[in-house]
Parts: structure tokens; C-alpha cells; sequence
């Protein structure tokens, strides 16, 4: 492609005073400013690094001024609840936590049925953790709380840690949750503890790790999960405890196995409150604009249910399962079974990070769209508290939700008032009228799951819009969803990590490898191959690779350099080796015949002839010898300062040259290497460099460098990278400065035949 096509006429004098601008810029690149190498460069000088301060030494050693200043940081409340601006935020965040709280109260009792446990303790995860994060967190507008993917993974390590099976036995029942009760609330600690640790040391930074393409896949494969652990609840099955890899494909078959033994009266209570709630759903979609705020279509299907449930009969007379007894009041709190603690701990690491990366990619979204900021590691902190706290009075690991976030949002939310609200209003629920649903039946919960699940079984599509965007993306999100689907949660978020990852190293040992040309009176650079009016330099090679240069490309670099270059480096080395070496073993064939025939012509004089002439031939036969060995010495050697400053060059022993043993020649004379794209060293890569010097100089082509940032001079450095023939002379700030001098200094060669040594 062009760079400057001419697209049409232009005015005069705009187009002389670009012609102007071009000639005032083609002056300074190419007359003007000096050429500035690495050794230039120090000589200007440079700024030392900043000092890093760690979280804990400002602990210790900071006044209690500053020691106020870090409370500040970590309680947020501190600073914007004093700044609270009653009059314009209080209603808004009124009827904002009112709304929450309605939709919070069908979730927490539906989502505690995913973690397998009493309905009540999804109305306890609802409470404790909101108004913690209240206190601690730093987004406005995301709602704590129970989260189908969180539960759905808590569910699948209580049921494989208590894994009894549900039965008509109330006594069975009793005790599988006074088994899974503990395990959760336990998982909930661990989860804190990891959470609140990571944000201490502000390792925040470790969700960078789960791509948007992963988390998207693996939310959509949660939510199959979520599905099929609900078709017991639908149908009316009993279903034997499955977990581990697997698992779901053993829940789906036995559900196809045991699907003629539904009870029909839970399948209709399931399919009129799915339906229900899709139209009521629909409405408030379609009315969004009229409605000040959404028609709480879970609340009113929970209370209608309930109704016709105590009304009818239903669990007596058609046998569908209910709620039952909901006790009032709060739990005390319990401490964590830390004998737990080893067979959580993996579990508890995956839920911690997985429920903090879907809090905090929710919290930027809403941060960018009203103009705040959010602090990634507070926000670790404050989620780590809201289940550290929540685990002691035995509720399950929360994350937040996003249809409760959107509705806090577009309901009038501006502050976590309205979480705080939201929670006082479960609290009253939990107090007072808890056991009102007593009579509410499960497969009520159940369709209220399966419908909240629409927006992530609509990430299905997707793979359609990844296949066109970016098929590497595609495969991260294939992976991601089949592992979890075959593996389960855990371990299907540690193959995806690993595979994203993998994929990554993959990626980068293939970049994209170019050959730089010059667009005519500029500095600027660019790949021929790419744009028409970038010309090739004569007589100078520039190539660049799109990724830095480390132990799993540095290998396919070299490859590839050779490659583009045009000339077949490793053979006319090995020709030049081959020849060189016969013409050693022609001299010395030649001196053995001078020899023979010397002493053939001295054995007809005197003794002290002979002696005479053997030690003259000894002299000559180690001359000889010693001018063989010289003539194995690099062409292409370090450049010395007399060749710096224009001084001449000196000649390279006869005979060694391509040219003198027949060898053809490059096409150019001097290499240069942009590694504006490396972002760091390793000892491999100095190998590598160090490698290309050489070969490049065996047949005579001189190697510059061009375009290192600072941190990787840095570590070029401390690699000893630098030596007497390899200085920093030989590293330019920008391609340019090094395709300015290389022309000036066409073909280097040293004064003393010094070598680099291949590594």
C-alpha cells in the first residue's frame, strides 16, 4: 500500500509548504542532528531508578498522620460516606436498594439451592457480605452478593465433600446439611483469607491472566452447569451425587435415565413460573422507557407461589418438593473446621480468583461509564472481607451479579447506599418474615435460575463473532468452555489458564518477521513488503521481528534473519571453512616437498651445511605454519575507534576473503537489527545476538543494533554483552542513525584481526 497516494488536486500553497516541512525534516534527520549511539546517549546522562517502597516497612515506619492516610485507603467509607450529598443521591440510592433487595431475595434463596444448602443460607450470603463491602469496597455501583457461577461452584465441592444424596428420609436430608454447612462456610474463610492476602500484597494484577475470551467461555460453560444442576429441581428427580471430571456428563444421562419418573405436578410449577417470569421480562424490556423502575417479576412469582403453593396443597397432593421451615433470626457466629482447610485449598484459590475477576471487570465497566476509579487491590481487600466475615456467620463465597449491578445502576444507584439499603431490607426478611416461604416450592427457585441463566447461555454466540474477529481468541474460548464442561470448574479453569498461556508462548515464537525500507526523505521505516513506497537502503539490511527475543524464539530468529537476508549464511561459512582449510593443507603439502627436496640437495654437502640448511628450513616451515593459522581469522571483526572517526580502514589478510577464495559476496554490507519490540533479555537471547555478530562477520557484514530500550541495555549490560569487539558503539538510538552511519562506513574492518567468539 502507498503511503502518500495522491488522492486528488491540492492548493498551492499547501503543497509548498509541505514540500517545505519535508526539506526542513530531511535536513535535521540528515545533516544537522549528530548520530546518537548507546555510549552517546550515557554521556548525556540518565536519571536513577525510583525507589520502591514496600506496603508493610510504610507501616512501620510512617507517623500517625500517614498511619491515618493508610486507614483512609483501606476503609473507603471513611472518605465519601462525610461527602455523602443527601439531598441529590439519597433517593435515587432509596428506590435503587429497594429494587436490589427485591431481586436479592429470589436469588439468595435460588442460588443456595446451586451450592447445595438451605435455602436460608443464601438469605445469610445476602445480608453479611453487602454490608461489608459497604464499609470496604471502592465501585459505586456493583452488587455483592449471591452469584449463580460462584454457587454453582461451592455446590460442587460440598457435594463431593459431603456428597449424601437427596432421599425422602428427612433425617438423611438433616444431616446432609448439617455436614455441607460447615464445608461451605469454611470454603468462604479460605477464600477470604486468599483474597485479602492477595490485595495486601497488591496482587491484584493476577486476573490479568483470565482473558476476556476465557472468562467469557468459561461463565457460559458455568452456566451449562448451572442448567443441568437444576433439572432435578424441574423434573422431580432424585438424582445420586456426582463430582470430579465428568460429573455433568454422568447428571445428564441419569436424568435421561430416570426422565420417566418426573413428577408432573413440579414440571408445570416449573414451566408456569418460567413462563411467567420470560414475559414479565419481556415487558420490562420492551417498557423500559415508561417504567420508572423494572416490574419485580421474581419477587411477585416467589409471593404468588408461596400462595398457591399453602393454598392447593401442592406438596401433599401432587408431591412437590417445597422450601420447608426457614428459621428466623441470625446464626451466631462459628469458627472454620481448619482440618479443612488442606482438602479446600485448591477449590478455595479457584473460587477466590474467579469471583474476583468477575467483580472487578464489573466494577471498571461502570467506573469508565460514570467517571471514577476503581482500586483493583482494595477491591480484592473488600471482597476477601465481605466472605472472611460472611464465612464466621456461615454463609457461602460471594461475588457480585451482574443483572442485580444494571438494575442498581439504572434504577438510580449512585452510591453503595444502596447495597447497604438492600441489605437492611434482607436483614428484616431474615428477622421477621422469613418463614412466610415455608411453603414455596424448589422448582419455583429452580425456573428463576434458569432464567437469570439467558444472558450467559447467549455468550454462545460468541464463537460466531470470535471465528471472524480473531481465530486464537476462538480457540481460547473453545478450550476454555470444553474443559470445564468435561472437567469441572476447577479444573477447567486451571487447563484454560494454562492453555491461554501456552498459546501466548506459541504465539510469540511465531511473529512476524520483516525487511525494513526507507520512505523517501524521512526518517521512518517500514516493512517493503507491506508498503510500496518503502525502499530498501543500499547496501544495508534492516530487519525487525514484531516480539521480543527470548529462550522459545530466539532460535527461529536467527532462522528467519538468514532467511530475509537472502544469502545463505551458514553455507558460505562452511565453504569458506572448507576452503581455507584446503589451501592450509596445500601449503603444508608444499612444505613437505620443499623439504624432502632440500634434504635431498644437502646430503651431498658437508655437515655444517646440513645443519645450516635444516635450521633455515625449520624457520621457514613454522613462518609457514604461523601464517596458515592467521589466515583462519574472522574478516568481520570489531570496529575500532580509528574507523569510528573516518579514519581508513585496514586490509584483511589476503587470501581469506570471499572475494580472494572465489566465494560470492552479499548483496549488502551492513546488517542492522531493530529490537525496538524486545521488552527484555534473556542469557539465550545474548547467546543468539552475540552468534549473529559472528556469522554475519564471517562473511564480512557488520552487525549494528538499534531502537534497545533503556531496561534492556540494562540487562545487556549485567549479561557482559559488551566486550572489545562488541561495544555500544554498535547501538544506535533509532534505525535511522544506525543506516546513516553504516553508509558512511560501508565495509569495517579492524586494525588487528580481534574475533568474536560463537557461542
Amino acid at each position: 500500500m502507498g503511503l502518500a497516494d495522491a488522492s486528488g488536486p491540492r492548493d498551492t500553497q499547501a503543497l509548498l509548504s509541505a514540500t517545505q516541512a519535508m526539506e526542513l525534516r530531511r535536513r535535521d534527520y540528515h545533516m544537522e542532528r549528530p548520530l546518537l549511539n548507546q555510549e552517546h546517549l550515557e554521556e548525556l546522562g540518565r536519571w536513577g531508578s525510583a525507589p520502591r517502597t514496600h506496603q508493610w516497612r510504610t507501616w512501620l515506619q510512617c507517623s500517625r498522620a500517614q498511619a491515618y492516610a493508610l486507614l483512609l485507603q483501606h476503609l473507603p467509607v471513611l472518605v465519601w460516606l462525610p461527602r455523602y450529598p443527601v439531598r441529590d443521591w439519597l433517593l435515587g440510592d432509596l428506590l435503587s436498594g429497594l429494587s436490589v433487595a427485591i431481586m436479592q431475595l429470589p436469588q439468595g434463596l435460588a442460588y443456595a439451592l446451586l451450592a447445595g444448602l438451605p435455602p436460608v443460607f443464601g438469605l445469610y450470603s445476602s445480608f453479611y457480605p453487602v454490608f461489608i463491602y459497604f464499609l470496604f469496597g471502592t465501585s459505586r455501583h456493583i452488587s455483592v452478593g449471591t452469584f449463580a457461577v460462584m454457587s454453582v461452584m461451592v455446590g460442587s465441592v460440598t457435594e463431593s465433600l459431603a456428597p449424601q444424596a437427596l432421599n425422602d428420609s428427612m433425617i438423611n436430608e438433616t444431616a446432609r446439611d448439617a455436614a455441607r454447612v460447615p464445608v461451605a462456610s469454611t470454603l468462604s474463610v479460605l477464600v477470604g483469607l486468599f483474597q485479602v492476602g492477595l490485595g495486601l500484597i497488591h496482587f491484584g494484577f493476577v486476573v490479568t491472566y483470565l482473558s476476556e475470551p476465557l472468562v467469557r467461555g468459561y461463565t457460559t460453560a458455568a452456566a451449562v452447569q448451572v442448567f443441568v444442576s437444576q433439572l432435578k429441581y424441574v423434573f422431580g428427580l432424585h438424582l445420586s451425587s456426582h463430582s470430579g471430571p465428568l460429573s455433568l456428563i454422568y447428571t445428564v444421562l441419569e436424568v435421561c435415565w430416570k426422565l420417566p419418573q418426573s413428577k408432573v405436578g413440579t414440571v408445570v410449577t416449573a414451566a408456569v413460573a418460567g413462563v411467567v417470569l420470560v414475559v414479565v421480562k419481556l415487558l420490562n424490556d420492551k417498557l423500559q422507557q415508561q417504567l420508572p423502575m423494572p416490574i419485580p417479576g421474581e419477587l411477585l412469582t416467589l409471593i404468588g407461589a408461596t400462595g398457591i403453593s399453602y393454598g392447593m396443597g401442592l406438596k401433599h397432593r401432587f408431591e412437590v418438593d417445597v422450601v420447608g421451615n426457614i428459621p428466623a433470626g441470625l446464626v451466631p457466629p462459628v469458627a472454620p473446621n481448619t482440618k479443612l482447610f488442606s482438602k479446600l485449598v485448591g477449590s478455595a484459590f479457584t473460587i477466590a480468583v474467579v469471583g474476583f475477576a468477575i467483580a472487578i471487570s464489573l466494577g471498571k465497566i461502570f467506573a469508565l461509564r460514570h467517571g471514577y476509579r476503581v482500586d483493583s487491590n482494595q477491591e480484592l481487600v473488600a471482597l476477601g472481607l465481605s466472605n472472611l466475615i460472611g464465612g464466621i456467620f456461615q454463609c457461602f463465597p460471594v461475588s457480585c451479579s451482574m443483572s442485580r449491578s444494571l438494575v442498581q445502576e439504572s434504577t438510580g444507584g449512585n452510591s453503595q447506599v444502596a447495597g447497604a439499603i438492600s441489605s437492611l431490607f434482607i436483614l428484616l426478611i431474615i428477622v421477621k418474615l422469613g418463614e412466610l416461604f415455608h411453603d414455596l416450592p424448589k422448582a419455583v427457585l429452580a425456573a428463576i435460575i434458569i432464567v437469570n441463566l439467558k444472558g450467559m447461555l447467549r455468550q454462545l454466540s460468541d464463537m460466531r463473532s470470535l471465528w471472524k474477529a480473531n481465530r486464537a481468541d476462538l480457540l481460547i474460548w473453545l478450550v476454555t468452555f470444553t474443559a470445564t464442561i468435561l472437567l469441572n470448574l476447577d479444573l477447567g479453569l486451571v487447563v484454560a489458564v494454562i492453555f491461554s498461556l501456552l498459546l501466548v508462548v506459541v504465539r510469540t515464537q511465531m511473529p512476524h518477521y520483516s525487511v525494513l525500507g526507507q520512505v523517501p526523505d524521512t526518517d521512518i521505516y517500514r516493512d517493503v513488503a507491506e508498503y510500496s513506497e518503502a525502499k530498501e537502503v543500499p547496501g544495508v539490511k534492516v530487519f525487525r521481528s514484531s516480539a521480543t527475543v527470548y529462550f522459545a524464539n530466539a532460535e527461529f530468529y536467527s532462522d528467519a534473519l538468514k532467511q530475509r537476508c537472502g544469502v545463505d549464511v551458514d553455507f558460505l561459512i562452511s565453504q569458506k571453512k572448507k576452503l581455507l582449510k584446503k589451501q592450509e593443507q596445500l601449503k603444508l603439502k608444499q612444505l613437505q616437498k620443499e623439504e624432502k627436496l632440500q634434504k635431498q640437495a644437502a646430503s651431498s654437502k658437508g655437515a655444517s651445511v646440513s645443519i645450516n640448511v635444516n635450521t633455515s628450513l625449520e624457520d621457514m616451515r613454522s613462518n609457514n605454519v604461523e601464517d596458515c593459522k592467521m589466515m583462519q581469522v574472522s574478516s568481520g571483526d570489531k570496529m575500532e575507534d580509528a574507523t569510528a572517526n573516518g579514519q581508513e580502514d585496514s586490509k584483511a589478510p589476503d587470501g581469506s576473503t570471499l572475494k580472494a577464495l572465489g566465494l560470492p559476496q552479499p548483496d549488502f554490507h551492513s546488517l542492522i537489527l531493530d529490537l525496538g519490540a524486545l521488552s527484555f533479555v534473556d542469557t539465550v537471547c545474548l547467546k543468539s545476538l552475540k552468534n549473529i555478530f559472528h556469522d554475519f562477520r564471517e562473511i564480512e557484514v557488520e552487525v549494528y543494533m538499534a531502537a534497545c530500550h533503556s531496561p534492556v541495555v540494562s540487562q545487556l549490560e549485567a549479561g557482559h554483552f559488551f566486550d572489545a569487539s562488541i561495544t555500544k558503539k554498535h547501538l544506535f538510538a533509532s534505525v535511522h542513525d544506525a543506516v546513516t552511519f553504516a553508509l558512511q562506513h560501508p565495509r569495517p574492518v579492524p586494525d588487528s584481526p580481534v574475533s568474536v567468539t560463537r557461542l
